[in-house]
């Protein structure tokens, strides 16, 4: 008999045990040579034998008895079963002993307990096989389900709730916003209680001179590009994380920059400086990004900063304070001044709203607020010569406003610059003359518009392909103008190695400023001087980098 190998075939042998089973088993068996050997029984199974006639004897008639030994020979070749099973052949007895033995096998590895118990889990269940009469009859009658329409009611009216209004995400982890009013101009990156030092009002109070823009051919321009260089010493750590904006101070007997960074901080770098850390000054006057930021050229001891926490302030390093100009509850984006002494400001928020401010006005409060744009506002630009127009760069086209003619809301743009595809970035006009607008959008395109008509639809004069997309960690890039110059403007590059490019208004490349050891990530902000011949670079690690001669 085959031995049994694993529970699961001795299973199925007990399913499928029936006497017929068993004897054809035991035959093929016996023919492949696998019978076990005969059996071997006791005394007391043993029953008297009944002598047999031989078939000699049969056909010749004989009555004699036979010897012993010969009567045993014939016999030798049946056997008599034990009590209760009659006369069996030596074959049958044999089956018979191979079937106890394979069910005292069989209990031993209690195999017949473990078929019930599997019997009684691979029963199904009452509830599977679907209820019964009795079930069916408790069974609840639910009716159907109609709507209101069918049943003929009037339909609820549910009101929304009001939109909130600064759904960033970031802005849900982020700290309490700063308290109205003055903050003192502490530095968070030296001791506590030490004071300005005296060289920073100094170098603010320097007396700009302002002069006429620079006029050099490409050829001069390209030069002085090749000769503006950045080394390890032109390089620092301003803020403590990615930059949103920066800028030049305009003085010329050192270079004093400005960043703010995604949390609320200012920073003000003095190149080559000896105070605070390597001539890093830090401060916190916002909670929030600080979206934009510039000094004033009427005061240049005041750096105005706008915050998308809602304040708009000025860091007034004569009186060491940062004064409160313009609070919201949040959202504001960007400003400009609409004066050339820098009283009036026109500030955009993230709702699409323009609001007129005007320092002198005493509070924290706007004169008028206009809506533009029914989603939202990325840039606000004021035309170098004609203080009354504006450029907005809304969500996917560019206006040109006339501050004269603003409504509260549906105001009639004087001119609009189309082809933008995508939301748009950002939009300046030329620094010399106005007659150029500069957009950067997110469909991979800077485009130069004609303005110096302000029709009702500006022509588009030059369209330059440009990697846009720095994904979520990267302030986006933005096109600016050289101020020194009417026709030439630097942008941030997505390509490798990292690069600073500027392009003049025709789409012709004028230089690329790259240094493998001193440049390795992506310069998204950038800005140049307004007089002096250097540029600098913001990162999303809060560092500046300047190129400089």
């Amino acid at each position: 008999m085959a031995t049994l190998r694993t529970k699961r075939e001795a299973v199925v042998l007990v399913k499928e045990m029936t006497p017929e089973n068993l004897e054809v088993t035991v035959r093929r068996s016996s023919r492949n040579g696998l019978a076990p050997k005969r059996l071997q029984y006791s005394p007391e199974h043993e029953t008297p034998k009944k002598k047999r006639k031989t078939k000699a004897v049969a056909e010749n008639g004989s009555q004699n008895k036979q010897p012993k030994d010969e009567e045993d020979a014939e016999n030798s070749d049946v056997e008599h079963a034990p009590e209760g099973y009659g006369r069996l052949s030596a074959y049958e007895l044999e089956r018979l002993e191979n079937i106890r033995q394979n069910q005292a096998f069989l209990s031993s590895i209690n195999l017949f307990q473990a078929t019930e118990e599997f019997k009684q889990l691979t029963r199904p269940k009452p509830s599977q096989r679907g209820l019964t009469r009795a079930h069916a009859a408790v069974k609840e009658v639910v009716p159907p389900r109609k709507s209101l329409r069918l049943q003929k009611k009037e339909a609820e009216i549910l009101e929304l709730p009001p939109e909130p209004r600064g759904t960033l995400i970031y802005e849900q982890s982020s700290p309490a916003k700063k308290p109205s009013g003055p903050l003192p101009m502490d530095p968070v990156n030296v001791e506590e209680g030490s004071k300005l030092p005296p060289q920073l009002l100094e170098l603010c109070s320097e007396d700009v001179k302002v002069d006429k823009k620079i006029q050099l051919d490409l050829k001069g321009y390209r030069s002085s590009l090749k000769n503006m260089t950045v080394n390890e010493d032109k390089v620092a750590k301003v803020v403590k994380d990615r930059i949103f904006s920066a800028t030049f101070h305009p003085c010329t007997s050192s270079l004093l920059l400005a960043a703010g960074d995604k949390w609320g901080k200012v920073g003000l770098w003095k190149l080559g400086g000896d105070w605070g850390d390597d001539g890093v000054l830090l401060f916190e006057p916002h909670t929030r990004p600080v979206g934009c930021m510039a000094f004033s050229k009427s005061h240049p001891t005041q750096l105005l900063s706008l915050s998308y926490d809602g304040s708009l302030r000025c860091m007034d390093v004569e009186k060491a304070v940062f004064d409160d100009v313009y609070d919201i509850e949040d959202g504001l984006k960007t400003f400009d001044f609409m004066s050339h002494d820098c009283s009036t400001l026109v500030v955009g928020n993230w709702y699409g709203e323009v609001a007129i401010v005007d320092r002198r006005t005493p509070g924290n409060s706007h004169e008028s607020l206009h809506t533009l744009d029914p989603k939202t506002l990325r840039c606000v630009n004021v035309h170098p010569l004609q203080k009354q127009y504006f450029v907005v760069a809304e969500s996917k086209v560019v206006s040109i406003y006339d501050s004269r003619n603003l409504k509260k809301t549906k105001s009639q743009a004087v001119s609009q610059l189309h082809g933008h595809s995508l939301s748009i970035s950002s939009a300046y006009f030329s620094p010399c003359t106005g007659n150029r607008v500069l957009t950067s959008c997110m469909d991979n395109n800077i485009r130069i518009y004609d303005t110096s008509t302000l029709t009702t639809k500006s022509p588009l004069l030059t369209t330059i392909r440009h990697d846009m997309q720095t994904g979520r960690w990267l302030t986006k890039l933005s096109a600016a103008w050289d101020p020194k110059l009417e026709d030439c403007f630097v942008v941030g590059s997505m390509m490798k190695p990292r690069r600073v490019q500027v392009f003049h208004e025709s789409g012709q490349l004028q230089h690329s400023f790259m240094d493998s050891e001193n440049l390795s990530t992506v310069l998204s902000v950038t800005a140049f001087h307004p007089t002096r011949n250097a540029l600098l670079g913001g990162n999303a690690s809060g560092r500046l980098h300047v190129f400089s001669d």
